[in-house]
């Protein structure tokens, strides 16, 4: 909603379509990648799919009351490669306009490097959408530890948000000089604040609670598919 343009707030919409561009370009990218597309031609497409969508005004549909702006983003990127969108009328890279610096992202270093793909671009999407909105949620937490004089915690911590590390808490209170029972306060605390920082973010691209329930128990479904 806020990206929609208009005279009294361009500001705040070049704002939030930075933001909806950093959040979902790798996914929007991974599914145009897994139907076919070579790097380049992924890259371009991604590229003016977001152009054209801004252009033309087409998140103007996009209302809250209409479901998760997950699955309209996929839809309208559908429609988009339907219609033929490919080479001869993409934005090249270095064009006059750039959503996104692909070089400094190395896209393709990052599909390369998937442990193994899903059986459809559609659960690619789904997968790499979790997952972003995860990263997204563990960046704004780490940087509220690291502005509360934290950030040792966040890093001994952050393992047991993620089912990455498993050090025990006798390992991670030496580490850090704590008590075994101040850790797995810490921990509890951390969790409840990562959890209200995931719903926050889901919170954003639906329309209700009912929704933002569902939406929380698919992130975690599809990622622990992985």
């Amino acid at each position: 909603m806020a990206a929609r343009p208009n005279e009294a707030s361009q500001t705040r919409a070049r704002k939030a379509l930075e933001e909806l561009c950093r959040a979902y370009w790798y996914p929007l990218y991974a599914f145009v990648r897994f139907r076919g597309h070579s790097s380049d031609d992924a890259q371009d497409l991604t590229q003016a799919f977001f152009a054209r969508i801004i252009e033309t005004g087409g998140f103007a549909s996009a209302a809250p009351g209409r479901g998760r702006f997950r699955s309209y983003l996929l839809g309208a990127l559908k429609h988009f490669l339907a219609n033929e969108w490919h080479r001869g009328q993409t934005q090249k890279r270095g064009g006059q306009v750039q959503f996104i610096e692909w070089d400094a992202l190395d896209p393709e270093d990052r599909y390369a490097g998937a442990s193994e793909q899903p059986d459809n671009p559609d659960h690619l999407f789904d997968r790499e959408w979790a997952l972003e909105t995860v990263a997204g949620a563990l960046h704004t937490l780490r940087a509220e530890m690291v502005k509360a004089g934290k950030s040792e915690q966040f890093v001994a911590f952050k393992g047991s948000l993620t089912g990455e590390d498993d050090s025990s808490r006798e390992e991670i209170a030496a580490r850090l000089g704590m008590s075994e029972g101040a850790v797995k306060v810490a921990v509890h605390r951390l969790r409840q604040r990562f959890r209200k920082l995931l719903r926050a973010a889901i919170a954003e691209t639906v329309s209700d609670e009912v929704d933002l329930d569902e939406e929380m128990r698919y992130l975690v479904a599809v990622l622990r598919k992985r």
